[in-house]
């Protein structure tokens, strides 16, 4: 018998030690679920990480009192949602053995696109004065280190910091001004979480597998074939612009962090593919919405700003494709025709820009009223007196408003196709549109050159957007 409660006591000491092993199973966390995170408030926030395969995972909020459970599948990967109370902080969060400290809980948005996104604070308009002044510790940055992938990432590099002076320097002066503003509103902790790379693409931030299904994804994926097929031996055919490139490398490990929306900044390097951007990024942003299963959340971005692009009228196509994007559901857009450089396709005033984000943000997602968050957007025209066109606008404000002693940058076409400048008077918040060239107008376009500056705003001082009322094909030619 004392043989068989040998066996016994053994037996129960190998349990007790497996289960102690498998209690506090070492246990990974991608770089983004760290100390100093913010997690998005009021919300089914998910962790998740690695382990050993069966191991078990145990998750305790510093603001309840539930204790989460879980443990890891047969790969090894395990994720728990939490819930997340009201704006505040700071907490911990225990998970098995590991303590993650000065946990906020508030707004998070991810910041994404190409260079004029990842321009940083100190390059930017006053940006020394701006960056000694950059003490936030209830603002928290996420800088994503820049990868691009051909199969997903599971985790990228980067850590999250309080905003300081120090940390916010390199930071987006975009995103900066963004946040800084939500933070003043608000009064709530923010948590940005920066992912860009100047020179990207579209195509770059979508899943390759949907860009399979549409004919521009597939024709991004045809020229990419052909380049591997011409890239000599011995060297690497993908980059930052290459379909999916980015979205394997940098977004798609981010994915399911909880946030609140999306601003995007991007667009340059695809001018001279405008007649294929309006999908492009329909197609983008319905990809990003379907992997982060979170519904339609908001998605405000940057229409492109004056610059002498090589081909003429590609820049105002690709801006009027940008405008056309604003029926996708959830989406708004800042217009920067009077903030740019037509000699500068980086230009410095950055502030504007995200204070232009941070009023769709305020006005549609938070449901502040008394906020104008748009300048005048082309929404319909009528043909009147056979020699004069109507346009009627969305978003006036409390009216429109010329900057000058007359307005700038109309032209007016018949059915010959052929625009001439025109004359364009404010009229009971419209614009009537003429021209003595044009005898029976059809069609006006409004900023439609590379380098337009315009005049016309409403009285909040919102500029107008790049349209036009024609649905044309769109000659471009390299400037001469």
């Amino acid at each position: 018998m004392k043989i068989k409660y040998a066996h016994i006591n053994v037996l129960v000491t190998f349990l007790i030690f497996t289960f102690s092993i498998s209690a506090f199973a070492q246990i990974q966390m991608p770089s983004f679920i760290s100390d100093n995170m913010v997690l998005q408030q009021k919300f089914e926030a998910p962790i998740w990480g690695w382990a050993d395969p069966g191991a078990h995972i145990s998750i305790m909020p510093g603001w309840g009192n539930t204790n989460y459970q879980t443990s890891a599948d047969y790969k090894g990967d395990w994720l728990v949602k939490i819930t997340t109370p009201s704006a505040g902080g700071p907490y911990s969060l225990i998970i098995n053995k590991d303590t993650l400290k000065n946990i906020m809980i508030g707004e998070v948005w991810v910041c994404s696109g190409q260079s004029n996104m990842q321009w940083a604070l100190n390059q930017s308009e006053n940006g020394d004065e701006e960056v000694q002044n950059a003490n936030y510790p209830d603002i928290r940055l996420f800088y994503a280190a820049r990868d691009n992938a051909r199969i997903p990432n599971k985790d990228i590099y980067g850590q999250w910091d309080e905003c300081t002076p120090k940390v916010t320097s390199s930071f987006s002066a975009v995103a900066y001004y963004f946040g800084r503003e939500l933070y003043k509103e608000l009064q709530v902790p923010i948590g940005l979480l920066h992912f860009s790379w100047g020179g990207s693409t579209v195509q770059a931030w979508t899943n390759p597998e949907v860009l399979k299904t549409t004919p521009e994804g597939k024709y991004y994926l045809e020229k990419f074939e052909e380049k591997i097929k011409d890239t000599p031996p011995g060297e690497l055919p993908r980059n930052y612009r290459d379909p999916g490139a980015n979205f394997y490398g940098m977004i798609k490990p981010l994915i399911p962090y909880g946030i609140r929306g999306v601003i995007w900044y991007q667009g340059e390097n695809n001018v001279f593919e405008h007649q294929m951007y309006r999908n492009s990024f329909e197609t983008m942003v319905k990809n990003w919405r379907d992997e982060w299963g979170e519904g339609d959340f908001p998605f405000y971005f940057v229409q492109l700003a004056p610059y002498n692009y090589s081909e003429k009228l590609v820049g105002a196509a690709l801006r009027d494709a940008q405008r056309k994007s604003l029926d996708i559901l959830s989406t708004g857009m800042v217009v920067t025709l009077d903030i740019g450089n037509p000699d500068d396709i980086h230009p410095k005033n950055k502030k504007d820009v995200g204070k232009r984000l941070s009023f769709w943000a305020l006005a549609k997602t938070y449901g502040k009223e008394n906020i104008v968050y748009s300048g005048p957007i082309y929404k319909s025209m009528k043909i009147i007196q056979n020699n004069k066109i109507r346009i009627r606008f969305d978003y006036v404000g409390s009216g429109l408003y010329c900057k000058g002693e007359k307005l700038t940058s109309f032209t007016i076409a018949g059915n010959d196709k052929v625009f001439h400048p025109a004359d364009a008077v404010i009229d009971n918040n419209t614009i009537l549109v003429s021209s003595d060239e044009v005898k029976n107008p059809v069609a006006v376009r409004f900023a439609f050159g590379n380098t337009d500056e315009p005049n016309l705003f409403n009285q909040e001082e919102l500029p107008a957007s790049t349209f036009r009322t024609d649905n044309w094909d769109i000659i471009t030619a390299p400037k001469e």
